[in-house]
């Protein structure tokens, strides 16, 4: 299957990212949205040519990508394929039951249509924000109807390998439920810990560390699209979320206990904790299977121009990989640390060239 012109619609944050990918590849994509605005800053960022449904410019198109909410999709489907835009369809919207089922009750064409959801994103949105890497590596869930032709999924496949993504083929339901677990819900439950800060005394955000920030980060992402998502997945999240509301409530509980003198609540407490960090170590490591373990080398980091550039000049030096980094601001201070992720064996090679270069290194 050979992808060369493939229509966007929906120029935000993934439509754009698909399209700039797609682009890279010397793909031809035409770019579609009711935000004229939007369409315009994608087209203004390279991602493609501006069209309009009925332009002569759609004649040709392969694959049409719907890049809208998923209350939307079907709807979109449905005038796409009422006047014949492209050969085949997908969307790449973050719930794939509703859309399809909605799909199916307005008549639409699934012998065409393969719905497909890349887990990719940002917690900023809209076209400013796409990056033509944006999927590379990362997982994307293709979920075929039975109905679906082999040449359909083809498409989208080819669609995902340009992308640079890995397809990962499911059905719409286990989707559902899989991303209500480590999407869904989490962002829910981010949201619930970063709306206590909205009421937290100055003193306590003063003393606002790295712990916060990463657990509410993804809670700063437009609460509009999330509702849609949130809607279009209500059931699998409320079941994920009420069992996280019943762990939580018997930790509060237990906590209560302790505040009395029950010393014996601290069993509850630790059976959390320790499932907690048994499923954190299940998440996948950065290139799929188990997690690495790796040792984190601290260095202290001025709040300058180059010093981010300097310090990997020293890992480079040394041929010490960086397998990811994290950076910690000293509130008040112009400076901070940075923290390496590096192979076991590579940290105090990594720590005495620092060292010896003048970086200092707790």
């Amino acid at each position: 299957m050979e992808l060369r012109t493939v229509l966007v619609v929906g120029t935000g944050l993934i439509g754009t990212s698909a399209a700039l990918a797609l682009r890279k590849h010397g793909v031809r994509v035409l770019l579609a949205d009711r935000d004229q605005g939007a369409v315009r800053l994608a087209r203004e960022l390279g991602a493609g040519e501006e069209w309009v449904l009925g332009s002569p410019a759609a004649e040709g198109v392969d694959l049409a990508v719907i890049a809208v909410p998923p209350a939307h999709v079907a709807s979109e489907l449905l005038e796409l394929q009422r006047h014949d835009v492209a050969r085949f369809y997908t969307d790449v919207a973050s719930v794939k039951a509703e859309p399809i089922d909605r799909a199916t009750q307005l008549g639409c064409d699934l012998t065409t249509y393969v719905a497909s959801h890349p887990l990719a994103g940002r917690e900023k949105s809209g076209p400013g924000a796409a990056r033509h890497d944006l999927f590379l590596g990362r997982p994307w869930a293709l979920c075929p109807t039975q109905e679906a032709r082999p040449d359909a999924k083809a498409a989208v496949l080819k669609l995902i390998e340009l992308c640079g993504a890995n397809p990962v083929e499911v059905s719409a339901g286990e989707h559902d439920r899989a991303v209500a677990v480590v999407s869904h819900a989490p962002h829910v439950t981010a949201s619930a810990v970063a709306a206590r800060l909205a009421d937290a005394t100055d003193v306590a955000l003063g003393l606002a560390g790295q712990g916060v920030r990463d657990v509410t980060r993804i809670a700063g992402s437009d609460p509009g699209l999330w509702l849609g998502i949130l809607s279009g997945n209500a059931a699998p999240v409320a079941e994920v979320l009420e069992a996280v509301a019943h762990d939580l409530a018997e930790a509060a509980s237990a906590l209560r206990a302790l505040a009395e003198g029950d010393g014996t609540a601290t069993g509850e407490l630790t059976q959390l904790l320790k499932r907690g960090v048994a499923g954190r170590e299940r998440i996948p490591g950065k290139h799929g299977g188990p997690a690495s373990a790796y040792a984190v080398v601290q260095v202290v980091i001025g709040d300058r121009p180059g010093q981010l550039a300097r310090l990997f000049q020293v890992c480079d030096e040394v041929g010490v990989n960086v397998e990811d980094v994290r950076l910690e601001h000293a509130p008040g201070l112009p400076l901070g640390i940075a923290e390496l992720s590096v192979q076991p064996d590579a940290a105090a090679p990594l720590i005495d060239a620092l060292r010896e270069r003048g970086w200092q290194v707790p």
